[in-house]
């Protein structure tokens, strides 16, 4: 079933599965993205030049693994469309955390432009398996309000 905007309760947080970020997954990053800084790609470097125990993960790749990682109850939300994004990278992730996320409904308002739909926003924290925030931020959606 799906869930409409006139479901949403302002407070309510949503919890995440877990995903473990691989080594792969940053590999791939840096391929797709092109992103082939040392941070990401030479552990020797890292360790050698930063506070770091090892190579990170692309700030981008965890906004958009947490982006993907949709929380059970939120799995069917009737997103028309996925307006804004905010991130703060706090912490590090690295090759082998898991990281979960938690998506509360901080606002809720009509769209002007668009009566059938209404603009969900919601709190993102990012953590890791640790409890260690890596990213907190906003995501806005465009919600479908589920009536004519």
């Amino acid at each position: 079933m799906p869930l409409f905007f006139d479901e949403l309760e302002i407070g309510t947080k949503y919890t995440s599965r877990g995903r473990t970020i691989t080594e792969s997954d940053i590999v791939a990053f840096a391929g797709i993205s092109g992103d082939f800084n040392p941070l990401h790609t030479d552990e020797m470097w890292v360790r050698e030049n930063t506070g770091f125990s090892g190579r990170i993960a692309h700030g981008l790749l965890i906004l958009s693994i947490s982006s993907g990682l949709a929380t059970p109850d939120l799995d069917e939300l009737d997103i028309h469309a996925y307006l804004e994004t905010q991130r703060r990278m706090v912490a590090p992730t690295y090759p082998g955390d898991t990281v979960k996320v938690i998506q509360t409904v901080a606002d809720l308002r009509s769209s002007s432009s668009r009566p059938e739909s209404g603009i969900a926003t919601f709190d993102v924290q990012v953590s890791n398996q640790d409890g260690t925030t890596v990213q907190h931020g906003t995501d806005v959606y465009l919600v479908g309000r589920g009536h004519a």
